[in-house]
């Protein structure tokens, strides 16, 4: 592609200061602070720069709730984080984190809201009250509540009547990562007889080796796919599907198979009760999704308290996000110096 016809497709996509501002090689800050490295802090080591501030370990410290946030031996001074700070206000960073909050067309490659924070905040704080289905969320949630309920009560059973303790999560990419990830954080605090379990790898073997742990009779399966249709997900699915028919009967699937999709039509075919189901939204990004209903295996096996106090946590950094000044500002300030 030539530079001409380069430059007209770069203008064409980027028409707005905001959206030319995420380039900022040509702001002034940069600028500066391409010059500040090269002047002052090319050569300058860590040991040198903690010799010069006998304080830098307090100095370049940060706390946010229950976090603390000690950032001194990266490569900067005083002059570094002031110049950082002015780059991202003149790269509109506070207008574009109100407008996230706001639930404005943020994702513009794909022409929606980003909105994984509503899906940890209560409905006082005001987050994006004027999205369609935003109320939804805290309908879900509780839906959610009830069932682990009803699943750590044995209110719900399996098919013949055991209790549910083995729960698979079968999933992809943020859809699997996340309840995984969270899984293993939260390890002490899984409840008595309760496993998690995870199923991603398409090949057939993982799944496989699964099924020699398990009990088909207190198995449940969480299938996590928006659309229902995701291939990987999908193929482990229904080989779950047709173990739990091989090893008990059809009728068996809707006991103990529950799922996190909007596809109602196809979980009409696969044997998803109603009531097994739980939504989630296309301005949820699939590497935030654990907050939605994507972590329903999580919560059957660590309880629906755990699982709001996780939220809690992520809505109290979302409020530090929101509300704290760029230069006190942890995710702010990680990203600028990344």
């Amino acid at each position: 592609m030539s530079s001409t016809n380069k430059s007209e497709c770069v203008a064409n996509a980027y028409t707005s200061r905001k959206l030319s501002a995420r380039y900022p090689t040509d702001l002034p800050a940069w600028k500066k602070l391409a010059e500040h490295h090269k002047s002052d802090m090319g050569d300058r080591s860590l040991r040198e720069l903690f010799s010069r501030d006998k304080k830098r370990a307090e100095n370049f410290s940060l706390e946010a709730g229950d976090l603390n946030l000690d950032y001194s031996k990266n490569h900067l001074n005083n002059t570094s984080r002031k110049l950082l700070t002015q780059l991202a206000k003149q790269a509109d960073v506070p207008a574009a984190i109100k407008a996230m909050f706001a639930g404005e067309t943020i994702n513009r490659t794909e022409g929606r809201a980003v909105l994984h924070v509503a899906l940890r905040a209560k409905i006082a704080d005001k987050v994006a009250h004027d999205v369609p289905g935003i109320t939804e969320v805290w309908e879900v949630l509780t839906k959610m509540e009830s069932f682990v309920d009803d699943v750590q009560s044995s209110r719900i059973k399996g098919s013949t009547g055991k209790k549910l303790t083995d729960i698979v999560n079968i999933g992809i990419g943020g859809s699997d990562l996340g309840p995984v990830m969270a899984s293993r954080a939260l390890r002490t605090y899984w409840k008595d007889g309760m496993r998690f379990h995870s199923v991603s790898n398409v090949d057939g073997t993982q799944l496989d080796d699964l099924k020699n742990e398990l009990d088909p009779e207190t198995t449940l399966f969480v299938i996590c796919s928006k659309t229902f249709t995701t291939l990987e997900t999908m193929t482990n699915a229904n080989a779950a599907r047709a173990w739990i028919i091989d090893r008990l009967d059809a009728v068996a699937v809707q006991y103990h198979f529950v799922a996190a999709s909007t596809n109602h039509a196809a979980m009409d075919d696969f044997g998803i009760r109603t009531d097994f189901r739980f939504g989630f939204w296309d301005w949820v990004g699939g590497r935030y999704s654990l907050w939605s209903a994507v972590g329903l295996s999580l919560a059957l096996v660590v309880g629906m308290d755990v699982f709001k106090a996780v939220l809690s946590g992520g809505r109290r950094m979302d409020q530090h996000f929101r509300q704290a000044p760029l230069e006190e500002n942890m995710p702010v300030l990680l990203a600028l110096i990344g």
